[in-house]
């Protein structure tokens, strides 16, 4: 969003006046992406015929938008909550001071999102929902507040957004996971290793102000993205290891490319950044982060057609 006064940031304001704000710290910019990953695990599940002939479609729809709206709306405001960053902050450049209920709107629309769940989709999905509900809160509200412990930050995001939130949206349609396909859902978690250290890497000034011993303050500049290539690496022979128990014939070749389009993205963004690190601003890795975000939209994309088609 602008955050112009005749932006959309603006118009909003005119709108929705100071409830803005929450709706701000929701972070609706994020939600295209959490959306599109969490609908992977749909595809996957139905195939992309599946899709078209809208099998399962009500309970995805309804899996997506609770998770996508309350389960990460919810816990990126109750995030904002005791954060209260002056700085940009991932999906929202120039956040205003969180309003003094956040806390409360973020908690009480994650656990509606719970509630609504258990009324309308299979247990698989729930559990997925109520794990990652104990997490979000571990990892944001004192005094556990986890995702300022170096290491312990970065192991609930690699499962949370890496494999759960692909999970939700298969256990949505409330089929088996075979094991091929769990290889698949497993290889976004060190994908997702591979990505969070590169959200921290334009903070980690204001984050050291907070006192906050990220992931990427603890690793330094240079092993972040190290690590960022190593676990991208690992994502990729994780997907190579399911696309090998695929028996893909070689009038399938066509799959394999999206997986190495998939495998170029990283190497695009990663190995340059890797290079240029040392003398890069803060707006250049913000840049880089958000290049890493195609990269996996490209995976993403790469992986549903793979699998999907």
């Amino acid at each position: 969003m602008s955050s112009g006064p005749g932006g959309a940031r603006g118009w909003g304001y005119r709108v929705l006046g100071a409830r803005l704000d929450y709706l701000l710290h929701f972070r609706p910019a994020e939600w295209p992406i959490m959306a599109a990953h969490t609908a992977l695990g749909y595809v996957l599940a139905v195939g992309i015929a599946g899709v078209a002939m809208g099998a399962s479609a009500g309970a995805a729809v309804c899996g997506i938008v609770l998770w996508v709206v309350c389960l990460n709306g919810g816990t990126l405001a109750i995030n904002s909550a005791f954060d209260r960053d002056e700085g940009d902050i991932a999906y929202l450049r120039r956040p205003p001071p969180p309003p003094r209920r956040l806390f409360a709107v973020g908690m009480g629309a994650m656990l509606l999102g719970l509630v609504l769940a258990a009324i309308a989709l299979p247990i698989g999905y729930v559990g997925a929902y109520a794990v990652c509900l104990v997490l979000s809160v571990l990892y944001s509200v004192p005094p556990v507040r986890l995702k300022a412990v170096a290491g312990a930050d970065w192991l609930i995001n690699m499962w949370g957004f890496g494999t759960l939130t692909p999970y939700a949206g298969w256990a949505s349609t409330g089929r088996h996971v075979d094991f091929t396909h769990a290889l698949v859902l497993l290889a976004f978690c060190p994908l997702f290793a591979a990505l969070y250290p590169l959200t921290q890497l334009y903070q980690m000034d204001e984050d050291r102000r907070r006192g906050d011993a990220t992931l990427a303050i603890r690793l330094g500049l240079a092993r972040s993205l190290d690590v960022a290539i190593g676990a991208a690496a690992l994502a990729l022979v994780l997907l190579g290891w399911a696309a090998s128990r695929s028996a893909w014939t070689s009038g399938d070749a066509w799959r394999w490319t999206m997986l190495g389009a998939a495998a170029l993205a990283w190497i695009a963004v990663l190995l340059p950044w890797r290079l240029r690190a040392p003398t890069m601003s803060p707006a250049g890795h913000q840049r880089g982060m958000y290049l890493a975000l195609v990269a996996w939209a490209v995976t993403d994309l790469g992986v549903g057609l793979a699998w999907g088609v």
